[in-house]
């Protein structure tokens, strides 16, 4: 009897350590009646004034984000009053159809970064994000009536928009996690941005890219269902923006994720 209830034991355990891994990818399924307009069927562009100025962001983004992407929180916890400015003025905002497709995606794509930003500061000092309870499926983000969660943000709405791109331009302030832009996101801007910022996750460390064999971010892991879409492989996905082009029937393993907070030195 003790054998059995041990072994139960070890597959709870392994269970929930699976689960843990995968957090990310399984939060938040719940669009609560959002806009999550498909960048496949609406305009990219639109000459119409923005709905919404990000210039506070960007200004928070330059001062305390480097160019390698590691984060002053210290640094944001002094400008704290410019951070809530913020946040309150993404949580005002009402979003309907009169918003066009790229003011959406770089709304959403703010509104996710910034909040992940308030998190740690509110749980500051902090080694993981992951130590913090319910980091992505608490619902404390507020968009006009609605709560949702940063799991809801990212798999309810963003995932729903079909813009891979976007497990690039979202950070979870870790270090395996793509970098954090040091600037906001913009309706304007936001297709070249989405550019970059792949092509530079995919060119980084964070993968080990030969011929033959890759070794991948677990984001490709996670996430294969949104980058193979249309019959593309996996590695058709990789090498549209990868500078050492993989063969065809390469193997695929993927690295260990560090979750340690993505703080500058």
């Amino acid at each position: 009897m003790k054998k059995l209830i041990l072994s139960f034991a070890i597959l709870i355990s392994g269970a929930c350590m699976f689960a843990s891994c995968n957090l990310i990818s399984s939060a938040g399924f719940n669009s609560k009646g959002l806009p999550t307009p498909d960048v496949n069927n609406n305009e990219r562009s639109s000459d119409e004034q923005a709905k919404l100025d990000h210039g506070i962001w960007d200004e928070l983004l330059k001062k305390h984000v480097d160019d390698a992407g590691m984060v002053d929180y210290k640094g944001f916890q002094n400008d704290r009053k410019k951070l809530n400015e913020y946040l309150n003025l993404l949580s005002d905002q009402k979003l309907d159809d009169s918003w066009s497709t790229d003011e959406v995606l770089a709304y959403y794509i703010n509104l996710y970064n910034a909040y992940t930003v308030d998190l740690i500061l509110r749980n500051y000092p902090v080694k993981s994000i992951k130590d913090i309870n319910g980091a992505w499926t608490s619902e404390f983000v507020m968009i006009g009536d609605t709560e949702i969660s940063l799991g809801g943000i990212e798999n309810s709405l963003l995932r729903k928009m079909n813009e891979p791109r976007i497990h690039f331009a979202i950070n979870c302030a870790s270090i395996s996690c793509p970098k954090l832009l040091n600037e906001a996101y913009t309706a304007e801007k936001i297709e070249e941005q989405l550019e970059k910022v792949t092509k530079e996750f995919v060119n980084s460390e964070k993968n080990e890219i030969a011929g033959s064999s890759v070794k991948l971010s677990s984001i490709f892991d996670w996430y294969k269902g949104d980058f193979t879409e249309k019959g593309k492989s996996l590695i058709d996905y990789v090498n549209m923006y990868s500078e050492t082009k993989i063969e065809s029937g390469a193997s695929i393993s993927y690295k260990e994720y560090n979750w340690n907070l993505n703080e500058a030195k």
